[in-house]
Formats: C-alpha cells, sequence, structure tokens
C-alpha cells in the first residue's frame, strides 16, 4: 500500500478514520467520488467551512444507525490519503486500511477538479491554522504537528504544482 507510510498515525488512525472506512465497506460498490462522500455525510452543506462545523458529520446506513464523524477535517484528511492511494494503485484494499475488515474488497476513489480544489483548500489552510480547527482541542503540540506534516506531505504528493 503507498499510503502505508502515512496511515495509521495522524491520518487513518482515529476513530474517523474507522468510521469512514466503515462507510466505505457499508457501501458495497466499487467505485465512489469525492462527491457522493462529502454529501452522504453532509460536507456539501457546509460551505466549504471545515473549520468547526455546526451540523454533524453523519451517514445514516440501513437500519437507522448513524455512522459519525466527529472533526470533518478528519475525514478530509483520510480521503486526501485514499485518493492518493487511489491514483498511485488505482484502487485501495479496505482491509489494508483495519484490522476490523476481513474481505480483501478493493474500491476506487475519484474526484472531479472541483473536489480536488475543494481538498486542497481545505488541507493546506489546516496545515497553516491548526488551531483554528475543532479536532486541535483534542490533540497535544506533537500530534498536532504530526498531522499538519503528514497532511502537508499527503497534499504535496497529492496535488503536486497546486500547493499555495
Amino acid at each position: 500500500m503507498y499510503i502505508e507510510k502515512y496511515w495509521g498515525g495522524s491520518i487513518g488512525g482515529t476513530d474517523d478514520s474507522l468510521t469512514l472506512v466503515e462507510y466505505l465497506a457499508e457501501k458495497n460498490t466499487a467505485e465512489i467520488s469525492v462527491r457522493e462522500i462529502f454529501s452522504d455525510f453532509g460536507l456539501n452543506q457546509m460551505d466549504g467551512d471545515f473549520r468547526n462545523p455546526e451540523t454533524p458529520c453523519v451517514f445514516v446506513i440501513d437500519g437507522g444507525w448513524e455512522m459519525e464523524i466527529h472533526y470533518a477535517i478528519d475525514l478530509i484528511s483520510d480521503l486526501a490519503a485514499l485518493l492518493l492511494e487511489c491514483r498511485v494503485n488505482g484502487t485501495v484494499d479496505l482491509a489494508e486500511l483495519t484490522d476490523a475488515l476481513e474481505s480483501n474488497r478493493k474500491i476506487r476513489i475519484t474526484a472531479e477538479e472541483e473536489e480536488d480544489a475543494l481538498l486542497n483548500r481545505t488541507i493546506l489552510d489546516f496545515v497553516r491554522e491548526p488551531m483554528e480547527y475543532d479536532a486541535s482541542e483534542m490533540m497535544d503540540e506533537d500530534e498536532i504537528r504530526e498531522m499538519t506534516e503528514a497532511c502537508e506531505h499527503v497534499c504535496r504528493e497529492l496535488y503536486e504544482g497546486w500547493l499555495l
């Protein structure tokens, strides 16, 4: 897995990461767009302001169970890493992302130019102003530094030439 160097810490290692992977497994599809993921979790209703969203990021699965993402920036940074994996290897094997899944199901995450621009802009904003994001309340200085560095590296690899 190409993103192994990022996945498992501040990117891919949170409860929100597990929720995202479970969501992707529940979708039971071979391809899913960033637009659909944003819509399913309600991020499309936040007008690009992911710092301290008032609206919870919730997806309701069959049977009425809610899957909640606590911090929008967790979802966005994880999604950027997964998108990078798909751009490098074509797909991502969900079982490689967590021990909680047993099947080796591969999916492809896609993004239109508009979604790429939004991910890039949001990640760069987080890198520049991490303390403005609600997730910073749950992290110490080392964790914030680790996450901003990981986000910056993912963003550079994913959007080389788009930065700044």
